[in-house]
């Protein structure tokens, strides 16, 4: 499996085989000692994998579930008459699929993918960067892309990327790739990253949000033996970073302070204010700051050494 698709989640690959995840975890770590994989957080690539970027059709049946809960929770961060700029990737997709039925939407995106996912709703506007196609992953990359997306302010950015990190945020395999995403990012006041269990703790070549830059993170439920993914959602939680986890359900193996939404859940939000940017220094209210998810308790009325330690509560009121 992790030579036909580049890369395999344990969760998935456990589901395949029919067995526990215990198990599949014992027979990669072997054959890791073999070197005939590498493990990842969550999963296991080729050798070199480091480097290596799986194509589209390999991406698409990774963690597709997961990608399906996160993309239904992110998109009740989306409001009707918003404008915003959707990433290229396959959890992104799933996001552009059900933004369809969202009214006065415009999505600004280089993503073919996400652009075909949009292509017969009525009522949203999709405007699509210039650039190179770039056959991997269906997108349009180069110094068109960035160019057309110079002088655009829009809401919000939906990115997703290869790994994610506390230390140094959201990366991805491909340069070009990384270019244009942030140029995605400096068109929006606030990012939002969508990210499976699997890519949490991966770093890859090229940075393209910092952890610092990132505001909201959407991911699923790591498995209650996935030590590393909590430890990383607590660290992501303590530099600033709001999680919404789909699907979960608190208990072992949930990271500290992380708020957790069923899927299909919409969030609450808060009004875009336009104009606003979010601040690098943290999710305190005030000038700078972008739009921001109610929380239990007001980010902007923590003592300063707290801020950062509370994640956003996104569940219904």
């Amino acid at each position: 499996m992790v030579r036909a698709n580049g890369a395999v989640s344990l969760r998935e690959l456990a589901r395949v085989v029919q067995t526990s995840e215990v198990t599949v975890r014992r027979d990669v770590r072997a054959l890791e000692a073999e070197g005939l994989l590498d493990r990842r957080h969550g999963g296991a690539v080729l050798p070199g994998g480091f480097t290596r970027e799986s194509g589209f059709p390999q991406k698409s049946h990774l963690a597709s579930a997961e990608k399906t809960a996160i993309a239904d929770l992110a998109a009740g961060l989306v409001e009707e008459g918003e404008a915003i700029v959707v990433g290229a990737g396959t959890t992104t997709q799933e996001l552009a699929r059900r933004l369809a039925r969202v009214p006065g939407l415009t999505v600004v995106t280089n993503s073919l993918l996400v652009a075909q996912a949009l292509a017969h709703a009525n009522r949203v506007e999709v405007v699509m960067t210039g650039g190179t196609l770039r056959g991997s992953n269906y997108a349009l990359v180069g110094s068109g892309a960035e160019q057309s997306l110079q002088g655009l302010r829009v809401s919000r950015a939906f990115l997703s990327g290869s790994g994610l990190t506390a230390e140094r945020g959201l990366s991805t395999s491909n340069m070009l790739s990384a270019s244009v995403d942030r140029a995605l990012v400096q068109a929006a006041a606030e990012v939002v990253v969508l990210a499976d269990h699997t890519k949490l703790g991966t770093d890859t070549m090229f940075q393209t949000v910092p952890t610092d830059v990132i505001t909201r993170l959407v991911t699923d439920e790591p498995p209650a033996h996935d030590d590393r993914a909590a430890t990383e959602l607590q660290a992501l939680a303590d530099q600033g970073v709001q999680i919404a986890v789909a699907g979960a359900s608190t208990g072992p193996g949930q990271a500290p302070g992380v708020d957790s939404v069923p899927a299909g859940r919409q969030a609450r939000r808060d009004v875009p204010l336009p104009g606003q940017r979010r601040g690098h220094g943290g999710h305190g209210a005030g000038p700078g700051a972008g739009p921001q998810l109610r929380s239990a308790s007001v980010l902007g009325e923590q003592p300063p050494g707290e801020r950062g330690a509370r994640v956003a509560d996104l569940r219904r009121r």
